[in-house]
């Protein structure tokens, strides 16, 4: 067991060395896009008034989620348009507007946006692309994504890439289109240190859940002391990893005669026990749990959190004692 511990740990440590080169204004943009990406409007609100407290303007934010439509599907493009209006209803006075938006030239010349997108795509690919197999999605690619969205004078097109990349690191099923677009990234003037550390970020933040650890499958054995939904998955050596979803705790609960030791590898989230501060959970925490203690653990309210579980000395008639939810008004104190 030691073992497999310290190799945990080593691999946390080499996960958790970050570059820095994000800035917060690209942080901002990039949980948007993510949050809009999976339609997660609750946690998309607080995302919008970060990224406008950091630097990111509110015409910067209306082009984002406009072009993102393309990716993501219009009902989610308006959904998240409908979360920024809606903030936008109680304006903070340092929030900036941004450049006044203009009505590009090429909109009105199918053949310049055309001519525009063909070379906006060759760049990002970083040859020429011409999808012979679907003329019509070779066309739409060309002529409207690359070529109308591409020619708004909200974002560069470095910033674009970040926006489109957060964006489908938040969805499921697109990894080619992922992958081409974090190339895509470079290619557009991001350097590679910064498309890394952005993915990093974003699952180091949890708003996505590509860690190198397994969700397994819903926690339904268990689900009646969660709050919210958990995942379990059985990772070998008597250890197991659980997921939780943002927001997801278990109840308050009681190892007799055993000391449960867990290891946060993904996402962030709180241990408590019991007339104590509650701990932050993050990637390398460690926390041993000593036998008798009244505890609870689970995920923040933003973010979803796994972490790797087992027991140590154990004692003959080693008991779990499952005790009642973590109120909303405990939970909702922690920050």
């Amino acid at each position: 067991m030691k073992h497999i511990v310290t190799i945990i740990i080593a691999i946390l440590t080499m996960a958790t060395v970050k570059a820095q080169t994000l800035t917060e204004r690209q942080k901002g943009l990039a949980a948007c896009a993510c949050l809009m990406a999976q339609g997660d409007l609750e946690r998309l609100e607080p995302a919008v008034k970060m990224a406008l407290d950091n630097g990111v303007t509110i015409n910067e934010l209306k082009e984002a989620f406009s072009q993102l439509y393309a990716y993501t599907g219009f009902p989610r493009s308006l959904n998240a348009l409908g979360v920024l209006n809606k903030v936008l209803e109680n304006k903070n006075l340092a929030w900036q507007e941004g450049k006044p938006w203009t009505r590009p030239a090429e909109w009105d010349d199918a053949k310049a946006a055309y001519e525009l997108g063909k070379k906006n795509q060759t760049q990002l690919s970083g040859r020429a692309f011409d999808y012979d197999f679907c003329p019509q999605d070779d066309y739409y690619l060309k002529s409207h994504l690359f070529g109308d969205i591409f020619a708004g004078n909200q974002l560069s097109h470095a910033d674009r890439e970040i926006v489109t990349v957060a964006a489908l690191s938040g969805l499921e099923g697109v990894d080619p289109q992922l992958a081409a677009h974090k190339r895509g990234a470079v290619n557009m003037g991001n350097s590679q240190e910064l498309v890394d550390e952005l993915c990093a970020w974003l699952d180091y933040e949890g708003y996505t859940l590509r860690s190198k650890w397994p969700k397994g499958e819903p926690n339904t054995a268990y689900a009646q002391y969660f709050v919210g939904n958990s995942y379990l998955a059985d990772v070998g050596g008597g250890v197991h990893n659980v997921t939780f979803e943002p927001s997801c705790r278990n109840n308050w609960h009681i190892h007799h005669k055993a000391v449960q030791v867990l290891i946060c590898v993904a996402g962030r989230g709180w241990y408590q026990e019991w007339g104590k501060e509650a701990v932050e959970l993050k990637p390398g925490v460690v926390i041993a749990i000593p036998a008798e203690v009244k505890h609870w653990h689970g995920a923040a309210k933003d973010s979803w959190m796994q972490h790797l579980t087992y027991h140590k000395d154990v004692q003959e008639g080693a008991t779990n004692e499952w005790l009642e939810p973590v109120t909303h008004e405990v939970y909702n104190k922690l920050k």
